[in-house]
């Protein structure tokens, strides 16, 4: 099934892709499986540093594939790991690289459980959300539904999409601050290598900082995040990538980081 998970890489940017049109990408566990080692490889690989995550044009994610569920008895069917697994559970996420959400079509269950877990979402008017596992009997099944969307678009909202069900449309989810930015489906592609070539410009040691630091924010203390935050600050001032940043800026050049 690993040819469903394509990952295309140029430049220092990988473009991973499901590609199952005849199921709208569907996931089956064996997909689900080879995706999980996708981006492990691409959290290990220096060769990328910014990651777009979409599907195939008019399809992005249409949840798991419940045909495939179905093969295992409910009351006989494992969850994805351990509750401290979080790689397993939020992949894209803990993979510590910038990571772009170019969303064409529906995202259901699964699939809008992951464009959550994309840092920058661009998407067409074409997209749909859903996060149904109440039609299912089900808590969202990464727990990013019930942790993440709260704090992206605020309780009350999360709350109504989780309790129904319903659809969010491309117009209410960039009006609820969901999505970074619609564009036509012709351009959406285009528009995410844009925006990872600006985040190219960037260092990423300090990128990969940042990424912790906001999301591990949500969940700590003011003071245990500025323990954190100057832990960062220490490190970045004593790396490669600010020496290099220090240097271009004096001698009026692009930098050239290496991320160390």
């Amino acid at each position: 099934m690993s040819e469903h998970i394509r990952l295309d890489v140029d430049d220092g940017i990988g473009i991973l892709r499901i590609d199952r049109p005849e199921k709208k990408n569907a996931m089956t566990y064996a997909m689900l499986g080879a995706f999980l080692d996708r981006v492990t490889a691409i959290a290990e690989d220096d060769a990328i540093r910014v990651v777009i995550f979409t599907g195939v044009p008019g399809a992005f994610c249409a949840g798991t594939d419940l045909a495939d569920l179905a093969t295992i008895p409910g009351t006989e069917r494992g969850v994805r790991g351990r509750a401290d697994e979080e790689d397993r559970w939020w992949p894209l996420i803990k993979c510590g690289k910038p990571v772009i959400g170019a969303i064409d079509g529906p995202a259901v269950g699964m699939g809008a459980e992951l464009s959550s877990q994309c840092d920058l979402r661009l998407a067409t008017p074409r997209a749909r959300f859903a996060w149904n596992f109440v039609h299912r009997g089900l808590v969202p099944d990464t727990g990013a539904g019930s942790w993440l969307l709260p704090r992206l678009i605020g309780p009350q909202q999360a709350l109504r999409l989780l309790y129904t069900g319903e659809f969010l449309s491309a117009d209410q989810a960039l009006e609820l601050g969901y999505l970074l930015e619609l564009v036509e489906p012709e351009r959406l592609l285009d528009r995410a290598l844009e925006l990872a070539r600006a985040i190219l410009s960037g260092s990423p040691f300090a990128q990969g900082r940042l990424k912790s630091l906001v999301y591990e924010g949500l969940q700590r203390d003011v003071a245990t995040h500025m323990t954190a935050h100057v832990e960062a600050l220490s490190a970045c001032f004593k790396s490669d990538d600010h020496r290099e940043g220090v240097a271009a800026f004096i001698e009026r050049r692009p930098p050239k980081f290496t991320g160390t």
